[in-house]
């Protein structure tokens, strides 16, 4: 060998800097470690006021569901104050004639049905010979007729649906199979 020749570098034990260099695995871990607990913590703050938000989002809804049903009543409530003050005008009319009470029951009952229908308050009262509808009519009994069986032959009571939903069914007879 001549003195020219390199020669092979030593080799590094772990643990041991090469002169020149400034970070040894140790430094490096310790600077990778800082930077992911600086991103934990980032995450972290992210993490919680996400959590904060939604969960201010749902208090708020909450609020908006409670407010709603609280007043939900509020605008058939309103729209029935002249019913109720229809009737009490009647009341006050001591000497009154059966037709004139006639005439002010027929009035209010106007104002409490248009009331109603404004609110979506509608009313199912099926004709003679409607095909009958279990989803908007209860059979009460079942009798002997000349229309088809299954058929609407009387009404007994009116039903009612809210906003086509049924709140309470027709009553009604139904022809009976000949």
């Amino acid at each position: 060998m001549s003195d020219t020749q390199a020669s092979p570098a030593p080799e590094q034990q772990p643990g041991s800097a090469t002169p020149g260099t400034e970070l040894d695995p140790l430094a490096q871990a310790q600077a990778e470690l800082a930077e992911l607990k600086a991103k934990s913590a980032e995450l972290a703050d992210q993490f919680l006021r996400a959590k904060a938000e939604a969960e201010n989002a749902r208090r708020r809804a909450e609020e908006e569901i409670t407010k709603a049903r609280k007043f939900a009543v509020e605008a058939f409530a309103e729209s029935l104050l002249p019913v109720c003050d229809s009737l009490e005008a009647g009341l006050t009319i001591k000497d009154a004639t059966p037709e004139q009470i006639r005439e002010g029951a027929q009035a209010t009952l106007r104002q409490l049905s248009a009331a109603l229908e404004r609110n979506k308050v509608i009313a199912i009262a099926p004709a003679p010979g409607s095909k009958f509808d279990p989803h908007q009519h209860q059979a009460i009994s079942m009798v002997p007729s000349e229309q088809e069986p299954n058929t609407v032959v009387g009404l007994l009571q009116k039903g009612y649906t809210i906003a086509e939903r049924v709140l309470r069914p027709a009553l009604v007879t139904v022809a009976a199979p000949k």
